[in-house]
């Protein structure tokens, strides 16, 4: 359901939010070789989230990536409506037309109310599940978590 571009995004930020703390800034090239994302492709998808103040950053030789804002403020669907955009939640899963049509003489396509339901839930989920609630249940888990 998410583009491989919101899922680094995710990782990158849930692991400026471990590693960035106290206005700490972490450079480019750290961030890809922990995560083996792709240095430039990395660049991109920071500087959207920095524009849009989730995260700071700053050029220079003790520049890098920081937390623009605390996790606990940042949802899933912030970094998701950035990212990917809410085209997932609006649009058909088919991709026959847009599901968000006020048109009611116009049919559903035929997947359109099962699948009604399971938007509506991932669309709470992204919505209610911050960046910060994400750590805590990684920190409490018994399992290895990797970015």
């Amino acid at each position: 359901m998410l583009s491989n571009t919101c899922k680094y995004a995710i990782r990158s930020v849930i692991y400026l939010s471990i590693n960035a703390k106290e206005g700490k800034k972490i450079g480019i090239k750290k961030i890809s070789e922990e995560l083996e994302i792709p240095t430039p492709f990395l660049g991109k998808i920071l500087q959207s989230l920095a524009r849009q103040k989730l995260l700071t950053s700053t050029k220079g030789p003790h520049g890098g990536f920081g937390m623009g804002k605390d996790p606990s403020e940042i949802t899933l669907m912030n970094i998701v409506e950035i990212v990917d955009g809410l085209d997932m939640f609006e649009n058909c899963l088919i991709g026959i037309r847009p599901c968000k049509s006020d048109d009611k003489a116009q049919a559903a396509c035929p997947v359109h109310n099962q699948f009604g339901h399971i938007r509506k839930q991932i669309y709470d989920l992204f919505k209610g599940k911050t960046i910060g609630q994400l750590i805590t249940e990684m920190e409490n888990t018994n399992e290895y978590i990797t970015l």
